[in-house]
């Protein structure tokens, strides 16, 4: 009953279980030939389960919410291939294009197909690598998975190939580019969290170290020009960036991964480091620090106070207008005015701990004083530059809400 037979294999794969049917035939024994067989007798099927692990569900999900289509191409049955697709919950599960449909399609109808379906079953290496070419062809960046020799040429055609090192073949692992070591879908998920988070610091060190020395030569330029009395001396300007730089500077790079990390998509693959975003926000900025340094000094000098009181005022300020800059810059997606915010991390609160020292000696230590031609200020001159800080961080985070603001009206418009 070869009906029968058909509906109990299905109902197996549907369940994900791959299908063997067991036959027997009477041999007289000696070599093996299968043509001198005479009829096999069913015996019947078995199904066999690999379970999906219980965190490639939470994988899927997760990179799905980054932006990332994932798709299953397995040489199963499309029934089994089905079942595990919904277990580990890939979206388009409707649909599944076998090996024979994808023969069946030129290169066009292929690359419009494979957008649509994410299960593809009963492939061939050639699929594998025309599926690879499709989705480029469509202007996807691929990352592909696979662990046999047939693998091995659409792991290199793909943008990143991705071997597995424990049940890969050697051929697979050389023709990748990235051998998984525990063969676990979810390190590829965390390894797409820490390249953003990569990334993202690297654009944070950056956004934050143009405009403090833009703001400063901004300075500079402006009292050259109309030949006023320098607000920050060269010696003084070394000071700073030497100890910010060292400090500041070097715990933005040790920034764990914000909570939406993985809750954007992907960059574009032309996308500049230098967006409009970071560079308005460096001209902003700048321009801002240029202020908060120019400013305090004239109107210490109009109030009397010595050339090297009011230089010592600056240098305060430009510290605190850094350190509360830090804390703007930390967080590319979501606001600093939090406690998590505001608390920061180990590096920081140790940076923070270390510039505040250096400044206090800095201003305090008659050494110092003699060395960069500084004076002591008063509590309420050091409340004054911390004042400032702070009022750059407030101005900063109604920069950020109104841009958020404007970026919803567009899409809204758009939509």
């Amino acid at each position: 009953d070869t009906a029968a037979w058909a509906d109990r294999a299905e109902a197996l794969a549907a369940r994900g279980m791959r299908v063997l049917a067991l036959a027997e035939a009477p041999h007289p024994g000696g070599d093996l030939d299968p043509e001198s067989l005479p009829g096999l007798t069913l015996l019947g099927v078995v199904g066999l389960i690999d379970p999906p692990r219980d965190e490639a569900r939470q994988a899927v999900a997760e990179c799905q919410q980054a932006g990332i289509v994932v798709k299953m191409i397995t040489g199963d049955h499309a029934g089994t291939a089905a079942a595990i697709a919904r277990q580990v919950g890939l979206k388009q599960t409707g649909r599944v294009l076998t090996g024979a449909d994808i023969d069946a399609m030129d290169d066009a109808a292929l690359a419009d197909a494979v957008q649509a379906v994410d299960v593809f079953a009963r492939t061939s290496p050639e699929h594998k690598l025309r599926l690879v070419t499709a989705l480029q062809a469509k202007g996807a960046v691929v990352a592909m998975t696979g662990d046999g020799v047939n693998d091995a040429p659409a792991l290199k055609r793909a943008d990143a190939g991705i071997a597995m090192a424990r049940r890969g073949s050697a051929a697979a692992r050389e023709a990748a580019d990235l051998v998984l070591t525990d063969d676990n879908f979810a390190s590829i998920a965390e390894a797409v969290r820490q390249g953003r988070t990569v990334y993202q610091n690297l654009t944070k060190v950056i956004g934050w170290t143009l405009p403090t020395n833009a703001g400063e030569s901004l300075v500079i330029v402006a009292a050259v020009l109309f030949a006023l009395t320098m607000p920050i001396t060269p010696l003084q300007i070394l000071w700073v960036n030497f100890v910010t730089a060292t400090t500041l500077g070097v715990a933005l790079a040790f920034e764990p991964p914000e909570p939406q990390v993985m809750q954007r998509p992907p960059r574009r693959r032309d996308a500049p480091i230098l967006s409009r975003f970071l560079l308005w926000r460096v001209a902003f900025v700048s321009v801002l620090f240029a202020a908060g340094i120019f400013v305090p000094f004239q109107l210490a000098i109009a109030a009397g106070a010595p050339a090297d009181r009011a230089q010592t005022l600056v240098v305060n300020t430009l510290v605190a207008m850094e350190v509360f800059y830090l804390f703007a810059t930390r967080f590319r997606l979501g606001t600093p005015l939090t406690l998590r915010g505001m608390m920061g991390t180990p590096p920081v609160l140790l940076a923070v701990a270390a510039v505040t020292v250096l400044q206090l000696a800095f201003t305090y230590l008659p050494a110092m004083n003699a060395l960069f031609g500084t004076a002591p200020l008063s509590p309420g001159e050091l409340a004054l530059c911390t004042g400032i800080g702070a009022a750059l961080l407030l101005v900063l985070e109604v920069d950020r809400r109104a841009a958020a603001l404007w970026r919803r009206q567009r899409a809204a418009a758009r939509s």
